[in-house]
């Protein structure tokens, strides 16, 4: 480790914060490291948060790292959130006043849900899913026989959709694009999931568009632009999420969609790093579970003198809830005339490969994944 490395300080414990801590102790055995967590329980994967909803896993089994590894690992975790940093002092000061001195800081402060500008947004029900509490709320409003809208038919849309069902709620998904998943299926795909979640009774709508949420302080319906309404007394907003970049824009780094760093994850500051949903990395904002594995490992490494670069990774997603399994990845949808998709469908299953310019840019299964 250069010499001038003593503390390192990480905002943020979802997989990329919690990876970077681990791997800057396995490079560097004597360094301070401090991981600062805005949530209330120990880092926990965030990607099994739908599974939790459906009742498939127990809460104790979200858990990543109990105390005793942090304590083994001699890595500080506190439960705070960044309020400001100071670049000259390179000092994080927390909404409760602590300060927090650094010689690297990583921004591992990941993403929020995207709140689309729909009238009756901020009625009470209106929710979304991101975190153990979120979860936790979700549950808790639920009733047999609840009618539950999730506005969103992505991966967290369906998923959200299918584990709310799961607890005896009446689900309807509405989706603004002409199919689920868009970014991961080609209509022909979509088509076979489409059918196969009409089957399991639940609702779908596609190619609508919502013009508010009715109520009075409670959410009582969807109402949309065709006119119609659907009756909710929860919605599950599943519109996609934002970096938390403010933090970064505010001090005066370099911010496009996420906080901009180069390959070796370095942001516009040679003291600060990014890594995760947070950062923005040749244009693009990841989003994805392997993305910030990656990306935290890269990160903590180079907080201590390392000099690992960050490849970048086609975009890969598998559906983890609904009892269908699909795999997709990189560039589905046509990005020009010179996009060819060459599709074979059988019976229930699915493949395809997306070339552009003679080369393979995607690919696609569902279904039958030999």
């Amino acid at each position: 480790t250069p010499i001038n490395i003593h503390k390192v300080l990480i905002l943020g414990a979802g997989i990329a914060g919690l990876t970077a801590a681990e791997e800057a102790r396995r490079q560097a055995g004597e360094v301070e490291i401090t991981l600062v967590s805005r949530e209330k329980s120990l880092p926990y994967y965030r990607l099994n948060l739908t599974r939790f909803l459906a009742g498939e896993v127990a809460e104790e089994d979200l858990t990543i790292q109990h105390q005793d590894w942090f304590d083994a690992q001699r890595i500080t975790y506190l439960a705070g959130e960044a309020h400001s940093i100071d670049r000259d002092a390179r000092e994080v000061t927390l909404s409760d006043g602590k300060r927090l001195d650094y010689d690297r800081l990583i921004m591992a402060n990941g993403a929020h849900p995207f709140i689309p500008p729909i009238p009756g947004a901020n009625r009470e029900g209106v929710m979304v899913l991101r975190t153990l509490d979120h979860a936790h709320k979700i549950i808790n409003s639920l009733r047999p026989g609840s009618r539950v809208a999730c506005i969103g038919g992505g991966l967290l849309g369906l998923e959200t959709a299918w584990a709310i069902q799961r607890r005896g709620a009446n689900v309807s998904v509405l989706e603004g694009f002409d199919w689920l998943l868009p970014r991961q299926l080609p209509p022909a795909a979509a088509a076979l999931l489409f059918k196969h979640l009409e089957e399991q009774n639940m609702k779908i709508r596609c190619g609508v568009q919502v013009k508010e949420f009715t109520g009075d302080e409670a959410v009582r319906g969807v109402l949309l632009e065709d006119g119609s309404e659907i009756q909710a007394d929860l919605v599950i907003l599943a519109t996609g999420v934002r970096p938390n970049s403010h933090l970064a824009r505010q001090c005066g780094l370099k911010v496009k969609q996420g906080v901009v760093v180069n390959d070796q994850l370095f942001t516009s500051d040679k003291h600060i790093l990014a890594a995760g949903d947070v950062s923005e990395h040749q244009g693009r904002v990841y989003g994805i579970w392997p993305a910030s594995y990656a990306q935290g490992m890269i990160a903590g490494a180079n907080a201590v003198g390392a000099s690992g670069e960050f490849p970048g990774l086609p975009m890969t997603n598998r559906i983890k809830v609904l009892d269908v399994d699909l795999f997709s990845i990189g560039q589905i949808q046509a990005i020009d005339a010179s996009t060819r998709l060459f599709e074979v469908e059988e019976g229930n299953n699915y493949r395809a490969i997306a070339c552009h310019d003679g080369q393979v840019v995607g690919a696609v299964l569902y279904g039958d994944m030999e």
